[in-house]
């Protein structure tokens, strides 16, 4: 499944609740970081928005 990076963080785990450990690997939450696009939250965090997309994307169960 694709997930759009554009879409917040909060809006990916509410569609996907499967996504939440991968957020929680990455110390990603959903207080703070929530209301910001992935991209955004990725580039600030320093973290490889691709790696990231892999490992959401691969926990969404089809």
């Amino acid at each position: 499944m694709r997930i759009d990076p554009k879409l917040t963080v909060a809006e990916i785990a509410r569609r996907h609740p499967e996504t939440l450990p991968v957020f929680a690997k990455y110390r990603i939450d959903l207080c703070c970081g929530g209301a910001h696009p992935l991209e955004f939250v990725s580039e600030k965090h320093h973290l490889d928005l691709k790696a990231v997309m892999r490992e959401l994307e691969a926990s969404v169960k089809p």
